[in-house]
């Protein structure tokens, strides 16, 4: 009916008397309007003038702006002392036009360019027209007005209408074609250039990571994960610790790297069901703001500098189950179960009957700035894999203290975050693990690990972001036991800076480096200084 009620309004304003139900009786008023009409659409017959202002708004981004100015029309703005913007901002604060004020009247103060000036004029012309189809009455002089401006604005309007027209049929294109209704596509893909200088047999690399992230919702609270990835991020020689976010070598074949369903329970409870490479920060609060990008790569440079390492304890290949209860609206209790090779049905695995590892924790968040925590993590792993920890934390020997026997682990955190000021947070975290060997009692080994962060939001532009990481990652403090690696580890400190700079809303870049005081857990050996240029595409 907007369509309708402009057209009248542009090709005979005698019409829209008829329109706005004015009766017959009114004669004299009619003729009145019709020769308003007659000489208003005299004046407007100079059609080349017309023809060239709707030419050169439907040119409006598509050429540069030496271009794009060449109607004098182009140049003329709506200023407040004009009559028309008078006008305007009388049916506006009449007829509740523009909405988006408290009061819903016009305070418009700046001058408007013809087609902003069209816009709201457009609006108003709406608005009578759902009065007019609630039987509301219009005032005579405001549709004198409305007549008039219509006339002047023609151009603009026409315009508009055309503009509006071609994005409803883009619209529909859109969801004609689209990929899919319920799935939207998140991408993450990471450039590396790095270089460890301090220790034998290694050069300088480039390297690379994609992700391509499928999410689906079928409720609007649900989502569905289906994560491709690929990469070619292998570690380097003869250093085994302060590993990237991006470290991950499938040598760039697309392989299945998430696989989860999110889905509410009433409304504390958020569940996690995931088929295939779970982590626990998939749904635990990790604690540690700004540096956590949760194996992505626009947090820290390394994977021990994201958050505490209890959270990389018996990472599964296969699924499990894991929930988020909210106790208190300050108070969540989080628990899960990952089964390590739930999928193999061979005797020794499966989901129950084979390496597995489990986690509690409460999360305590009584303001916007603090957050605490404490973490357990009860783990099994076999003699075949006794890998402790995953995504390349710790030294070589914590993350298997045991050779090829099957270990049993428990192991406590604490964790805090908190905001000092909008540009500054601090993290921290400390980690104990007692891993037993269950074919020797008399088998015990202790695995330390601790770490402080600074980081410092939008540092320099919004966006940005700088870090820096002290810690140690974990190392054995004593080993007993027959199948011991080794007695115990010098404490392996890792010291971390960065520096992400934003260039838009879809690229940064992070350079950075890297110290491991005590490589291998031995304080003889070089220390190893890794440094990286990381690119991060996001979209």
């Amino acid at each position: 009916m907007s369509k309708i009620l402009r057209n009248c309004l542009l090709a005979s304003p005698a019409m829209l008397g008829l329109a706005l139900g004015v009766a017959p009786a009114h004669s004299a008023e009619v003729e009145t309007i019709k020769d308003r009409g007659i000489i208003i659409a005299q004046a407007a017959t100079e059609q080349g003038q017309i023809l060239d202002r709707l030419n050169n708004y439907s040119q409006e981004g598509q050429t540069n702006s030496l271009e794009q100015v060449t109607n004098v029309n182009q140049l003329r703005d709506v200023s407040p002392t004009d009559w028309a913007y008078e006008a305007l901002r009388s049916l506006v604060d009449r007829y509740g036009c523009i909405v988006g004020y408290p009061n819903q009247t016009y305070r418009g103060n700046r001058a408007l360019s013809r087609y902003e000036f069209a816009a709201g004029l457009n609006a108003c012309l709406n608005q009578i027209e759902r009065l007019i189809a609630a039987s509301e009455a219009i005032a005579r002089e405001d549709i004198d007005t409305l007549n008039r401006l219509t006339q002047e604005f023609e151009a603009e309007l026409a315009t508009l209408s055309g503009r509006v027209d071609n994005l409803e049929s883009r619209t529909a294109f859109l969801e004609d074609h689209q990929f899919s209704t319920t799935t939207k596509l998140e991408g993450e893909v990471v450039f590396g250039l790095a270089q460890e200088f301090n220790r034998d047999g290694n050069q300088a690399v480039f390297q690379d990571r994609v992700r391509l992230n499928f999410v689906s919702s079928f409720t609007g609270k649900d989502a569905l994960y289906t994560r491709l990835d690929a990469g070619n991020a292998t570690a380097f020689e003869n250093i085994d610790q302060g590993a990237f976010t991006y470290s991950f070598d499938n040598d760039n074949n697309v392989e299945i790297g998430w696989l989860a369903y999110y889905f509410p329970i009433g409304e504390k409870i958020q569940v996690y069901l995931p088929a295939a490479f779970p982590l626990w920060v998939d749904f635990v609060p990790s604690v540690s703001p700004y540096l956590d990008s949760f194996t992505g790569a626009t947090g820290s440079l390394s994977s021990f500098g994201e958050s505490s390492p209890i959270y990389k304890i018996g990472l599964a290949s296969g699924g499990g189950i894991g929930a988020n209860y909210d106790l208190l609206e300050t108070l969540t209790l989080s628990a899960g179960y990952f089964g390590g090779n739930s999928f193999d049905p061979s005797e020794g695995n499966g989901l129950f009957n084979g390496e597995y590892s489990a986690l509690g924790q409460i999360t305590w968040t009584p303001t916007d700035k603090l957050q605490v925590a404490a973490t357990y993590v009860r783990a099994y792993f076999t003699g075949d894999d006794n890998t402790i920890f995953d995504l390349g934390v710790g030294t070589e020997n914590a993350r298997s203290p045991y050779t090829d026997v099957a270990i049993t682990t428990n192991s406590f955190g604490l964790e805090g975050s908190y905001q000092i000021t909008p540009r500054i947070a601090i993290n921290a975290f400390g980690m104990f693990t007692d891993a037993d060997q269950p074919s020797d009692d008399d088998a015990d080994t202790d695995i330390w690990s601790y770490g402080v962060g600074l980081a410092f939001p939008d540092l320099g532009k919004e966006g940005n972001l700088g870090g820096v990481i002290v810690g140690a990652e974990p190392y054995v403090g004593g080993c007993d036991g027959a199948a011991c690696r080794t007695g115990g580890d010098d404490v392996a400190l890792h010291v971390e800076g960065f520096y992400k700079y934003q260039l838009n809303d879809n690229i940064s870049v992070t350079p950075g480096i890297i110290y491991i005081t005590a490589p291998f857990g031995d304080s003889d050996e070089d220390g190893g200084v890794i440094g990286s240029v990381r690119t991060t595409f996001t979209f």
